[in-house]
């Protein structure tokens, strides 16, 4: 995989005179009105890719009046949203039982249908390799899918986190090499998704959300399609500020998470309770946001995004050394956290090798089954590679594979004797109350017995 560099006057540019397909999309621009109740209504679009950003998007779109078009290449995945067994928030699992008396959504594996749609979304997953490396695979062949299909007149915008140029490389070159030229023939825009899983207080209708069109017209479009799945719309240049922002926010928190836990252990060190510290600090009206010490990194973006702009800064170029330092220590956590497990025995003459260790709770984060990037994973390798017997309990997580071996999450761990209790995820509705009863506990997140504050020398 090469990535190449932009900026935002590279690549592809649109024609200035307006097909009739585009013109379609002026004349119902001009007529909506802001306060419609069900501004879709009447457009068909489609959402390629239904994981954890396209059924959340496509169950929005409905409700602003569209028919969708669910695609995914997964028939386990559309079976799973047929039947509920999907991670959503209370309300988004009710909106998803009404679809099932409608037919506004088709469920459907067949990408012949994107030609039905006025729009298209797409959704797709952009991880990293073993090696930290972008892996576009997922995104090229679904982009390369839509261009395959497009049809003039058609919108088709990209959510999905990726290096700057991605659109221009993945869209709107091959359209144009197919005679599709944006903003002439079809529109075209990035709008990075924010979602994020399990947090009721964080809906995507009510975060803003980032457009940046390959033109004016694209930019309008792709803002009046996605207005109801946000609380409004901030448009931005061009589609590569989009992407850029993206990658910002995500670097962002990466840094601040690395940074927080390192923190954490020079308070621990200290004799002080870190969440203390932090929620003081917290205190000031400006300037500070408080972020908290963990296991780790997990999930869709924290440990994969950054890497899609540290592999885009050509050698003897800028450099981004805090960013590289930060990534580092996130991939380093659980090793350190495995360390900490080790010398937490061997205080009490236990070694670890032939301990029972349970880690608590598996999933990279509260209220979600999502065990894609999990600390956890990491950290149970570890403590097996060092002789320890280690279990994990999870009641969103029933079974997970550790480097080809296969666990069941205890269902009851209090009724069990364990010399070490490792707590990683805490999900709502956990009872922490039988860590009482726990020799050892190291709590990762540093809300369970706080250190007792010391004097420091």
């Amino acid at each position: 995989m090469t990535i190449t560099q932009h900026n935002a006057s590279s690549g592809v540019t649109w024609a200035p005179v307006a097909g009739p397909g585009v013109t379609r999309w002026t004349d119902r621009l001009d007529a909506a009105g802001e306060n419609t109740p069900t501004p879709l209504q009447g457009l068909t679009v489609a959402v390629v890719g239904l994981g954890y950003v396209g059924l959340p998007t496509a169950l929005g779109l409905l409700d602003a009046g569209a028919t969708v078009l669910g695609v995914d290449i997964s028939e386990q995945r559309l079976a799973d949203i047929r039947s509920g067994n999907v991670d959503l928030l209370p309300a988004q699992h009710a909106a998803l039982a009404c679809t099932q008396n409608t037919g506004d959504f088709l469920l459907t594996t067949d990408v012949d249908t994107l030609p039905r749609a006025d729009a298209v979304i797409v959704c797709v997953p952009t991880p990293v390799t073993e090696d930290y490396r972008p892996d576009l695979r997922a995104l090229s062949a679904a982009c390369a899918t839509v261009v395959e299909r497009a049809v003039p007149g058609q919108l088709i915008v990209l959510t999905s986190t990726s290096h700057v140029g991605t659109t221009r490389d993945l869209l709107l070159a091959p359209l144009a090499a197919r005679g599709l030229a944006a903003e002439r023939d079809v529109l075209v825009a990035f709008a990075p998704e924010r979602i994020d899983p399990g947090n009721e207080r964080h809906t995507p209708e009510t975060t803003p959300r980032i457009v940046g069109g390959a033109g004016p017209v694209s930019s309008r479009a792709a803002a009046f399609v996605l207005r109801a799945t946000a609380s409004r719309i901030h448009q931005v240049p061009d589609p590569e500020t989009a992407e850029m922002a993206k990658l910002w926010e995500n670097i962002f928190r990466a840094v601040n998470i690395a940074l927080a836990n390192e923190l954490s252990e020079a308070c621990a060190h200290l004799g002080l309770a870190p969440v203390q510290v932090i929620d003081a600090a917290a205190t000031k009206p400006y300037g500070f946001m408080p972020f908290y010490p963990g296991p780790g990194a997990g999930g869709h973006c924290i440990p994969c995004d950054p890497y899609y702009l540290l592999h885009q800064l050509p050698p003897g170029g800028p450099s981004a050394p805090v960013l590289s330092s930060a990534m580092t220590a996130l991939r380093e956590r659980p090793a350190q956290i495995a360390a900490q497990a080790a010398d937490r025995l061997r205080a009490d003459g236990r070694p670890l090798d032939g301990a029972r260790v349970l880690v608590l709770g598996a999933a990279y984060k509260p209220g979600v089954s999502d065990m894609r990037e999990s600390p956890a994973l990491r950290l149970l390798a570890l403590l097996a590679e060092q002789g320890a017997d280690a279990h994990y309990s999870d009641c969103h997580v029933p079974r997970l594979t550790v480097e080809g071996r296969e666990l069941r999450s205890v269902a009851d761990p209090h009724e069990e004797v364990w010399d070490l209790v490792i707590v990683h995820t805490v999900h709502p509705g956990t009872d922490l109350g039988w860590l009482d009863a726990v020799p050892r506990v190291l709590d990762t997140r540093h809300r369970i017995r706080p250190a007792t504050p010391a004097a420091v020398r």
